[in-house]
């Protein structure tokens, strides 16, 4: 049996166990809250593994080890450094109360906080944003297959996107949840088994490390310039801070099935996250001395395991690449099909029924998927737009967030303000001084803004008290800290 047909039929086989393993979650599904929200009962091995691997993406398994390669530490301050940020930030300040709300989408928040009119903002984003992602993900999908098999980058897109419209649009959150489960477990093995055989090969980190250019693990800007700090923060606030506003995350913490497992999903995430993200940055460092003439960076990863893999270890690795590329695709799915069914439906049709929000949102999964296909066959025409939509979420979306869920004075002034003043000063900045971080700029912008602005305007504009979603006062207090990891008597 040759190498290609070993892969295909190992492929094949997981394809087959993903979609089985969503017609199995489709029998715990009898309501919207079920579908989206796994019935808000999620359990912490669950919730844990589906945070980690929400975030373990094609972009971690390619993109992370090809910075690495081309820049070293330096190059993946955003990622896996800033996302483990995020999800240990999103642990730490804001987990509790995302829990208390009971709502579905971070779209709810908004509204609810600042009304309408803020909200629009960060559907658009959130749905432009993760259709893209998608497509980029599809993409991945594709460029694994076509690397290691004879099949075609658009044959590979397709069947890819097929399985996971399948098993998430059968199955939902708890589909989702349980298939990241597997496939972050994949993720593990297949990464642990190219490092371990990678280091037996070379000789060891020994031989590598007096390789390395002195700055490898430099974590700190090379020259003591504001240009370089304000780079340096905006690497560490995109991913690290934008993303604590990520309706994949905020749609987990809901999902748990108390504040305790919320919590220390997002702390055993984080971590863990940040462990395994590590692995793909070491191989990336390796291949730079190993492999120094590779002419893409991002192909690192399956020219490793083509080099150092017995071909039936590749199925295994190539099984642990389509594993983190589902488990991010799966997961903007379902976050664009909840933002569908639950804030733009009511636009069309008033007070729709929970039957009809479920068939939008199963139907929306597809639909947003082959809008994610036409993108990711043309992806290096709107890969700047992607880049923009994650720009606009640091420039004029997340101040807002943020002081919303933390600041008592927030009001809707304060935040129009802010984000008009973030988008603003975003696009000056572009245009008179493009070398700056612009969105950074804006950030800026969008703080000192929100400061000023809402103090001077409680008067004619209070501050809506927070609500949850059924409409009751939220408790602030006791939101920080550490709950136990199990509980009492268990």
């Amino acid at each position: 049996m040759s190498n290609e047909t070993t892969i295909i039929i190992g492929v094949a086989l997981y394809m087959v166990l993903m979609i089985g393993v969503g017609i199995y979650a489709s029998g715990r599904n009898h309501s919207v809250s079920d579908f989206m929200l796994a019935g808000r009962s999620m359990p912490i091995w669950l919730c844990s593994m589906t945070v980690m691997a929400t975030w373990f993406g094609g972009a971690m398994m390619l993109g992370g080890a090809g910075a690495a390669y081309d820049d070293g530490m330096m190059g993946v301050i955003e990622d896996p450094w800033g996302g483990a940020l995020a999800l240990l930030l999103i642990g730490l300040f804001f987990a509790r109360m995302f829990r208390r709300l009971r709502m579905t989408t971070v779209v709810d928040f908004m509204e609810q906080r600042f009304g309408k009119t803020a909200s629009y903002g960060i559907v658009i984003t959130t749905l432009f944003s993760n259709t893209v992602w998608v497509g980029a993900m599809l993409v991945a999908f594709g460029v694994v297959f076509e690397s290691l098999t004879s099949i075609p980058l658009e044959t590979g897109i397709i069947g890819g996107a097929i399985v996971i419209f399948i098993y998430t649009a059968v199955g939902g959150m708890w589909a989702v949840a349980m298939t990241d489960f597997v496939q972050m477990l994949i993720i593990m093995i297949g990464l642990i088994i190219l490092l371990i055989v990678v280091l037996v090969d070379v000789g060891g980190w020994d031989a590598i490390s007096p390789q390395l250019p002195e700055q490898t693990f430099r974590m700190l800007p090379f020259q003591n310039t504001g240009e370089q700090w304000l780079n340096y923060l905006r690497a560490w606030t995109i991913i690290g801070v934008v993303d604590i506003s990520a309706q994949t995350l905020f749609q987990r913490v809901s999902a748990a099935e108390d504040e305790r497992v919320a919590q220390n999903s997002f702390y055993i995430g984080g971590f863990g996250y940040l462990i395994f993200g590590m692995i793909p940055v070491m191989l990336g460092i390796i291949g730079s001395v190993t492999m120094p003439e590779l002419a893409a960076s991002e192909q690192i990863i399956p020219a490793m395991a083509i080099q150092h893999l017995h071909p039936a270890a590749i199925a295994i690795f190539v099984g642990a690449m389509l594993a983190a590329i589902m488990s991010s695709a799966d997961s903007a799915l379902l976050a664009n099909a909840s933002v569908l069914a639950r804030n733009v439906l009511p636009l069309v049709v008033r007070n729709p029924s929970d039957r009809l929000t479920l068939i939008v949102a199963k139907w929306a999964i597809p639909v947003s998927g082959l809008v994610a296909i036409v993108v990711a066959m043309k992806i290096q025409v709107v890969f700047d737009l992607m880049v923009n939509a994650n720009i606009l979420g640091l420039a004029a979306m997340i101040v807002p967030f943020i002081l919303g869920v933390w600041w008592r004075k927030a009001n809707r002034t304060g935040a129009l303000s802010a984000m008009a003043a973030g988008i603003i000063a975003w696009l000056t900045t572009l245009y008179l001084a493009p070398e700056l971080p612009a969105d950074f700029i804006g950030l800026g912008a969008c703080l000192v803004t929100m400061l000023v602005v809402t103090p001077l305007t409680q008067r004619f504009d209070p501050p809506r008290e927070l609500r949850d979603g059924e409409g009751n006062s939220v408790d602030s207090g006791n939101r920080l800290g550490i709950l136990p990891l199990f509980k009492r008597g268990s």
